[in-house]
């Protein structure tokens, strides 16, 4: 009697993975949180345009911003140029266009400088408290009891009028504000349970600090980022105002309003236009940091 042979063991099949739903979810929700906020769509769409014309405004000036033309002095705006042109005839359209990268490169230039100072020093009083803390918090304090404009008027007017010393004043007077708010997320993201067990698993101070506390506070930092740029945007203007920013001939927002005060009343297009340059751009990265800062909230929704 033979038997029948048994039947080959079927191959197991693996289980096919199936993603995390939380991280494939966060970019479907927070685009969803994104279309929802309508202001904040505006203020991103109002941002890359001037992100974009900042890049190309070379390109795009109809004239040279910086040559006069007397036969053309205090044109109203028309064909010729759309925005007018001041009291040495040049194109106000061209010194909008090229004010805008001043701007442009003021406001990220000094947001990166003060976060590349004030960052580390957050995280390390938040983190080590005592001493540190002590240290940072007095400085952070004696720096806030100027006001922002007080304080990098001051710092420009030692530095001496530059749009680069601008820069960097504008960039120091915005140093205690991200300070403490480095600070605060460290102190509050050192007593969560993950930080403790990797202390409990031997991580020194370095990989706690720059890959469980630092990338957990990136949300927060890039809300204040976009918070900071139209501080300085509008903190460059009122140092070109006053002659401690951009030096004429060369274009700038704040040098055009401070050139248009002698004929507001003859020629209100030669302030109104920077004004409203100005205006528009502190509005849209005002607006897009309230959208970006509902995106990334952790208690904005689920994540």
């Amino acid at each position: 009697m033979t038997l029948a042979p048994s039947p080959a063991p079927s191959a197991a099949v693996a289980p096919v993975p199936r993603p995390a739903p939380g991280r494939a979810a966060r970019p479907a929700a927070s685009l969803r949180r994104l279309r929802r906020n309508r202001l904040a769509l505006v203020g991103a769409v109002l941002a890359a345009v001037f992100v974009l014309v900042a890049v190309v405004s070379s390109l795009l000036a109809p004239y040279d911003p910086a040559r006069p033309d007397f036969g053309a002095a205090l044109a109203e705006p028309g064909w010729s140029h759309w925005l007018g042109t001041d009291d040495l005839g040049r194109d106000q359209l061209s010194r909008v266009l090229v004010g805008v990268t001043a701007s442009m490169q003021v406001g990220v230039a000094a947001v990166l400088l003060a976060f590349v100072v004030a960052v580390p020093l957050g995280l390390v009083a938040g983190y080590y408290g005592r001493f540190a803390d002590t240290v940072v918090s007095r400085l952070t304090d004696t720096m806030l009891a100027f006001p922002f404009l007080v304080l990098a008027v001051g710092l420009a007017a030692v530095l001496g009028p530059s749009l680069q010393n601008a820069t960097i004043a504008i960039g120091i007077s915005q140093i205690p504000g991200i300070v403490r708010v480095t600070r605060a997320e460290t102190l509050r993201l050192k007593h969560l349970d993950y930080v403790g067990a990797a202390i409990a698993n031997g991580a020194g101070d370095g990989v706690i600090l720059f890959r469980h506390i630092l990338p957990n506070a990136t949300s927060t930092l890039i809300v204040q980022a976009t918070v900071g740029i139209p501080s300085a945007i509008i903190g460059e203007a009122v140092l070109s105002f006053l002659g401690l920013g951009v030096q004429p001939p060369a274009p700038s927002l704040g040098v055009m309003l401070s050139s248009a005060q002698p004929f507001i009343a003859d020629a209100p297009w030669m302030a109104v236009f920077p004004g409203l340059v100005i205006v528009l751009a502190t509005l849209a990265f005002n607006l897009l940091g309230d959208g970006v800062r509902d995106i990334l909230d952790p208690r904005g929704g689920s994540r």
